[in-house]
C-alpha cells in the first residue's frame, strides 16, 4: 500500500509533467491547453451521463428487490473517473475515462475487485483474530448421531 501511495503522489505528477511538455513540444502551448480544456469538459459531459445512468440501475435493482452489487461499483468507479478526470494531465484523464466509458467499466471493475479480493484475504490473514474462527471441517457432527425424533407439537397457551 505503502508503494502505491508512493506512486500516486510523486510518480504520477511528474509523469503528467512530462507528458504535458512532451505534447506541447509537438502540438504548441496553446493546443495542449485547449485539448486540455476540450478533455475536461467531455469528462464532465460523460460523467454527468454515466452518473445518471448508474444511479437509475441503483434505484432499479434495489427496487426489484435484488443486491446492487454491480451497480454499486459501477457507481464507485464513476466516481473515482471523475475525480481522476478532475486531476489535470493527459495519464490520469486515461484512466478516468476508462473508469467512466460503458465499454471499459466491466474490465475495470474485474480488475477493482481482483485488487480488493487480495487485499482484504492478505489483511484478514494478517488478523490477530485470523485463527479465532477456523474453517469449518467437512465432517460435522450430527447430536445423537442423526436420530430423528418424530412427535407432535401440543401448544398449551396459558392464561
Amino acid at each position: 500500500m505503502r508503494l502505491l501511495l508512493f506512486l500516486a503522489f510523486l510518480v504520477v505528477p511528474v509523469l503528467e509533467i512530462w507528458l504535458l511538455i512532451q505534447v506541447g513540444s509537438v502540438i504548441g502551448g496553446p493546443a495542449t491547453v485547449a485539448l486540455l480544456i476540450a478533455d475536461s469538459l467531455l469528462g464532465a459531459w460523460l460523467v454527468r451521463r454515466e452518473g445518471r445512468r448508474a444511479w437509475r440501475a441503483l434505484q432499479e435493482a434495489i427496487g426489484s428487490g435484488r443486491m446492487p452489487e454491480r451497480e454499486l461499483a459501477d457507481g464507485g468507479l464513476v466516481l473515482v473517473g471523475g475525480a481522476l478526470l478532475l486531476t489535470p494531465g493527459f495519464f490520469t484523464d486515461v484512466f478516468g475515462f476508462l473508469c467512466i466509458l460503458p465499454f471499459t467499466r466491466p474490465m475495470m471493475r474485474r480488475l477493482g475487485s481482483w485488487f480488493f479480493e487480495r487485499r482484504v484475504k492478505r489483511l484478514a490473514a494478517s488478523s490477530p483474530y485470523a485463527n479465532l474462527f477456523p474453517p469449518q471441517q467437512q465432517d460435522v457432527r450430527v447430536p445423537d448421531g442423526g436420530r430423528v425424533v418424530h412427535g407432535e407439537v401440543i401448544r398449551e397457551d396459558r392464561d
